[in-house]
């Protein structure tokens, strides 16, 4: 799980980066979404791949608007880095990427939407 003080950190430098403003807006919206991917019922995890927690990490960033500006950046490089901790990526254009989380940010695509738009393009980096 990430951290909530990396993902404030790693909002900081995305920021620095792009521009935009700083500024976190809601602390528990940030702890709600990083919490998300790892959420469990009836001892099972809600979220059992690195495909879904990806999926629910970038839809719960880009939802939960927990900084004044940056969260679609946010969500894109936690989603990244999800898949990367469970030995994944994506392989997909910058066309493909930009019309993806455009569509995430517009709320046209729900979690299911999301995963199976990430099992599409992930690529697995097993040793």
């Amino acid at each position: 799980m990430i951290p909530i003080e990396e993902a404030i950190q790693i909002h900081a430098l995305l920021i620095q980066k792009y521009g935009g403003s700083t500024g976190l807006r809601d602390r528990e919206a940030l702890h709600s979404a990083l919490t998300r991917p790892y959420q469990m019922f009836g001892g099972q995890e809600l979220y059992q791949t690195p495909e879904e927690k990806a999926a629910a990490i970038l839809e719960s960033i880009i939802s939960n608007h927990p900084f004044i500006d940056g969260n679609i950046r946010l969500g894109f490089v936690l989603m990244k880095l999800t898949l990367l901790e469970g030995k994944r990526d994506i392989v997909a254009s910058h066309d493909e990427f930009y019309q993806f989380i455009i569509e995430v940010a517009m709320g046209k695509s729900d979690i299911g939407k999301i995963t199976a738009w990430i099992k599409i393009h992930v690529n697995h980096n097993e040793p």
